[in-house]
């Protein structure tokens, strides 16, 4: 078991030192992520389409501009949520399920004008929540670093990409963008996160479903990213307390989400 040391440092918030065993925190953290996607799988049998196949349903002009929007978003959104630290406080994770589900429901009821316009509140929320978690596992919200790792966490391949979990690129190191800034990234992580939202765009439109593919939607996208968050942040944290290289544990995390799952007979 790694010895306990003192939490310091401008993005970490006053906590108490604490025992880790960090190869139980890894399979935990491994198994989190490989379940976060589950609910997205989900969704994509109810809606009865792949991925790409709901992107497609999107039209030539949104697709187009989709880039631009979701940058503006991320901008905008930053700004929203770290105003709205000072006036309310963060909520449990359940709860932020069923208000941004709310929002997806309102916005798939109006077809694709309400889920534009649903868009950049959505992705407010989503944001209020990453910054949540993150105060949970001991970072400062207000701190840069801390901004910076909330907006990487939009860069992960979002619920409906179906994927055995392999997919860890969002959590690789801040070397390339070394002395890069809160805006740099959101003009690097806008196109990934854009094809995620084009994906929730349409399943906002698929005929029929309307309002419920919004609700549905919109609970799995929060769901997912919260559980990206909190495998960040603890392995961030677990960097801090056990005096290990992110960058090794990164990669001991990589191994156990790449290992085959045993499936249980019957």
């Amino acid at each position: 078991m790694a010895k306990p040391k003192s939490i310091a440092g401008p993005e970490l918030l006053p906590d108490e030192p604490e025992e880790i065993d960090v190869e139980a925190e890894l399979d935990a953290l491994a198994r989190r992520y490989r379940r976060a996607g589950g609910l997205g799988l989900q969704l994509l049998n109810l809606i009865g389409d792949s991925a790409e196949g709901l992107l497609n349903r999107l039209p030539d002009d949104i697709r187009a501009r989709l880039d631009r929007v979701t940058e503006s978003a991320l901008n905008t959104s930053m700004r929203a949520a770290n105003g709205s630290r000072r006036v309310i406080g963060d909520q449990p994770d359940w709860l932020n399920r069923v208000i941004t589900a709310s929002m997806g429901a309102a916005g798939g009821f109006g077809g694709l004008p309400s889920a534009m316009a649903e868009l950049p509140v959505t992705t407010t929320l989503l944001l209020r929540t990453i910054q949540g978690v993150a105060r949970e596992h001991g970072f400062d919200p207000d701190a840069e670093s801390v901004q910076f790792d909330c907006i990487r966490i939009f860069a992960a391949a979002g619920p409906l990409k179906e994927d055995d979990g392999a997919d860890l690129a969002f959590f690789t190191s801040r070397v390339a963008l070394s002395g890069a800034t809160v805006q740099t990234l959101i003009a690097r992580v806008a196109p990934r996160f854009a094809a995620v939202l084009g994906q929730k765009l349409a399943a906002q439109t698929v005929p029929v479903l309307g309002a419920a593919a919004g609700a549905v939607t919109n609970y799995a996208y929060t769901s997912y990213y919260q559980e990206m968050a909190h495998v960040h942040f603890r392995l961030r944290k677990i960097a801090v307390i056990a005096d290990i290289p992110q960058e090794e544990l990164l990669e001991g995390l990589r191994r156990r989400v790449a290992k085959p799952r045993i499936k249980r007979a019957g």
